[in-house]
């Protein structure tokens, strides 16, 4: 999960090299690209669709989405897909995706090259406030707002997007969501 890319840190080269070295694949709606509790292998750029993230609650029996990957961002566990540590959420697609991956070794290679030095550190970074970013807006924002940064983000693909999955990255109900979701419609 890092999408952050766009907010300043340039990782043009990462999505060339995944598209001039990566594996092509198309992964249906549902079809799971990372698992939880399995080893994290892979990293890949987005070109079509876009992935949700989800984590498991055990005791409430309960899946919980805590993110999302959209076309024009990299799709993966990092850093666990680095090392194939086990992945901490199963990541699925949302849509019809197209990526061009690679294996998160080759990434972690790619990051401790002479050109990229510094750089894990960087996204590390970049991911945590991200993260923190995240957290925080769930208590200076809205609802309402988040969810209007969330088009802002991806106009095209939030539309396709189970509203149930909307609503628990917003940590809302869906109903909640339908409501904003009929005012933003219909003004």
């Amino acid at each position: 999960m890092f999408n952050f890319y766009k907010d300043g840190l340039d990782l043009e080269f990462l999505r060339l090299y995944c598209v001039e070295h990566g594996e092509e694949r198309i992964l249906k709606r549902g079809e799971i690209f990372e698992d939880a509790g399995k080893p994290s292998q892979y990293v890949a750029y987005v070109e079509r669709g876009c992935f949700k993230y989800m984590v498991n609650n055990e005791e409430e029996g309960k899946d919980y989405c805590t993110g999302f990957a959209f076309e024009g961002e990299f799709v993966a566990d990092y850093p666990n897909c680095l090392t194939g540590r086990k992945s901490e959420l199963t990541i699925v697609a949302g849509t019809t995706c197209k990526v061009f991956q690679i294996l998160g070794k080759e990434l972690g290679t790619l990051l401790d090259s002479v050109n990229a030095k510094g750089l894990k550190q960087v996204i590390s970074d970049c991911l945590f406030a991200q993260v923190y970013t995240q957290y925080l807006d769930t208590y200076r924002m809205t609802t309402r707002e988040r969810y209007k940064c969330l088009l802002i983000r991806c106009p095209e693909l939030v539309q396709s997007i189970n509203l149930k999955d909307i609503a628990s990255y917003l940590k809302v109900t869906p109903t909640t969501i339908s409501n904003i979701r009929r005012e933003f419609t219909f003004g």
